[in-house]
């Protein structure tokens, strides 16, 4: 279409507008299942909190999130947005977010809505599919999301996974990290005009400054997404069991058709994941559950969650607990006055607690008269740094440690595995690995929907690539700890598999030029150092490929066509992208060995040095890649206020 000869203003934003966001709406999931989804807003006032409320959340009156699940295959109806309602507010609340004035941010808002259009590839409302899992209950996981997020934001990763069979729950946090958030008033529900019957949380730009106050903010924070976890899994269970909740998100006609689906109840079955600080905010959780009451957290100064030990949240937390920690933001984790939480382990590398004979069977197993399973370590976590985390360095040595059997260790020993159990039996270490020419914002929709402006900013490329390298491996571990999934779909095996998977697949995949790729450099087990070198292409011009072939369901692999409605084209056991031999096919994909991190190498010109790398060491770098975690962080944060 030819350009206005004397453009305006407005024509000039929404040309730009156009060019950052190109992508009318996401390509379809790979999985095998149809997704749905449904929007759920319940009143707190319906739900038994495991824990006390904090005393800031007096005006959170909901828990709010988003479900994405595998809907029947005959199911039919509209898609929805990814810029939740109000679109314009939300709008307006992206701009300012990416560090527009607040003024220019809402005229924005009224240009042509490119964001409007852009739609998610599920169903609204649409019938859940019956399981066809050995329980007869569909994989739970819940996900939380990092600064700037919303419920919405990260539908590429959790609608894969719920494609592949995984019911995914998505909060919306109200604690000011959501780019924003609309409270429905559970009492003013009955008001003709909608501005009165809704309260918002406005986003929150908090320094990255490592001093007490930030600390304390950060800690407000977390002391609401907490209770908030809490509240959400009761609700999961309620929801389950056929609970009749206030549903005030009345674009849900009913949850019925979830009761007897969720495979909640069995201690140690939900997934929990995260982005960011959603990552950290479950590895707080988790921790904070599962040690309440020890003596370590009766002894700490600021507890951020203390659920009662006779609760279901308290029952569920186990070793066994899937974790997949997205490009966990550290900071958070780092104050001061939480040091004792900090130092304690995952529950993963812990010992179970003793089942109380009053604990309240799971309704959806028989009795079990098998010992407990073992401990899995680190085979149940999951680690995925982007390239702009993996080179933050001070920050990737304090994620090893917070990783480790022995968080309070100021280097990551071998030898922590082996005395993590009463045993002795060595446990595995976490499956930890990074994307080269990654972004921070790889990990959510960003990458896809803002392609030139990821490239630009970032210098990230193939944000397909990313989300792709993501999928398999949430995926491929999930099966490695029993989780009933379907197949990983060979359109998503063109960065590289192994020979054994290459005779799965059969002919074409793999061989010389079936467009399969392959790493010829950069391949094997990075250290804390980086050391084998980043794997930027030859040519260094790192022009991002905005383009999928996935767009319309059909991808070519091996020179033959391929369609992902076919539950069986792809493989059940991915073992490439979890190699850490350091012979991995995998393009663009390393994993980070963890033992003898917590040390770095400094050049000091004729001699390195050996730096032990303190708390301090990764406070100090904060300031410094704020921009990487929040788009123009450093020019308009303060201490308290947006």
């Amino acid at each position: 279409m030819a350009q206005p000869a004397n453009p305006s203003s407005t024509d000039k934003l929404s040309a730009l507008l156009s060019r950052l966001n190109p992508v009318p709406g996401f390509a379809d999931y790979t999985g095998p299942y149809k997704v749905g989804t449904v929007d759920v807003e319940i009143p707190v006032s319906e739900l038994e909190s495991p824990a006390p409320a904090p005393p800031n959340a007096a005006d959170i009156e909901t828990i709010q999130f988003r479900i994405f699940y595998p809907a029947h295959p005959d199911a039919q109806g509209k898609r929805i947005t990814w810029l939740p309602t109000p679109q314009r507010e939300h709008l307006s609340a992206y701009v300012q977010f990416l560090g527009v004035g607040q003024l220019l941010a809402n005229a924005v808002s009224f240009l042509p809505r490119h964001l409007h259009y852009t739609t998610i590839p599920v169903i609204k409302n649409a019938p859940v599919l019956e399981p066809n899992t050995p329980n007869k209950r569909w994989p739970t996981a819940i996900f939380s999301h990092g600064l700037g997020g919303s419920r919405n934001a990260y539908s590429q990763i959790v609608g894969t996974m719920a494609s592949h069979g995984v019911v995914v729950i998505c909060p919306e946090h109200r604690d000011g990290s959501a780019v924003a958030s609309f409270i429905r008033i559970p009492s003013q529900q009955n008001r003709y005009f909608v501005r009165s019957t809704r309260r918002m949380v406005p986003y929150q730009r908090i320094k990255h400054d490592p001093t007490d106050e930030v600390y304390a903010l950060r800690n407000d924070q977390l002391r609401i997404r907490l209770w908030e976890m809490g509240l959400l899994h009761e609700a999961l269970l309620g929801i389950d069991k056929g609970v009749a909740y206030t549903n005030l998100n009345k674009s849900t006609p009913s949850l019925a058709d979830f009761v007897g689906k969720l495979h909640v109840h069995e201690p140690g079955s939900i997934i929990f994941a995260g982005h960011s600080f959603g990552s950290a905010t479950m590895l707080q959780f988790l921790k904070s559950v599962f040690y309440a009451g020890s003596p370590e957290l009766e002894n700490m100064e600021d507890q951020l969650y203390i659920p009662s030990r006779e609760s279901s949240i308290y029952r569920q937390i186990t070793p066994r607990n899937v974790t997949i920690l997205l490009d966990m933001w550290c900071m958070p984790l780092f104050a001061p006055t939480t040091k004792a939480l900090r130092d304690l382990p995952l529950p993963a590398y812990a010992e179970p607690h003793p089942s109380p004979p009053s604990a309240s069977p799971d309704p959806s197993n028989s009795p079990n008269p098998h010992p407990s399973p073992p401990i899995p370590g680190g085979n149940a976590i999951l680690a995925i740094e982007s390239e702009d985390f993996f080179k933050w360095k001070e920050h990737l040595h304090g994620t090893a440690r917070l990783l480790s059997p022995d968080p309070s260790a100021p280097k990551v020993q071998a030898a922590a595995f082996y005395e993590a159990t009463a045993s002795g039996v060595r446990l595995p270490e976490p499956h930890f690995f990074y994307v080269e020419r990654s972004a921070h914002l790889s990990q959510s929709d960003f990458g896809v929907l803002f392609p030139w402006l990821m490239f630009k900013i970032y210098r990230s490329v193939e944000p397909e690539r990313a989300l792709r390298l993501n999928r398999r491996a949430v995926l491929q571990v999930l099966r490695r700890n029993g989780v009933v999934v379907a197949r990983t779909w060979r359109g998503d095996l063109v960065d590289g598999v192994d020979g054994v998977e290459r005779g799965k697949m059969g002919a074409g995949i793999g061989e010389a030029g079936d467009g399969v790729s392959v790493a010829e450099s950069g391949r094997g087990i990075v250290n804390g150092d980086g050391n084998g070198g980043v794997g930027e292409d030859e040519a260094g011009n790192g022009e991002a490929n905005t383009h999928s072939g996935a767009n319309n369901r059909e991808h070519r692999s091996g020179g033959a066509e391929v369609r992902d409605s076919d539950p069986d084209d792809g493989i059940h056991d991915d073992t490439a992208i979890l190699d850490r031999s350091g012979e991995s096919s995998v393009e663009a994909w390393r994993f980070i060995d963890i033992v003898g991190m917590g040390e770095l190498v400094v050049d000091k010109g004729q001699d390195d040095a050996v730096v032990t790398v303190t708390d301090q060491a990764v406070e100090a770098q904060e300031p410094q890649m704020a921009a990487v975690i929040e788009p123009d962080a450093a020019g308009n944060a303060t201490a308290g206020n947006t």
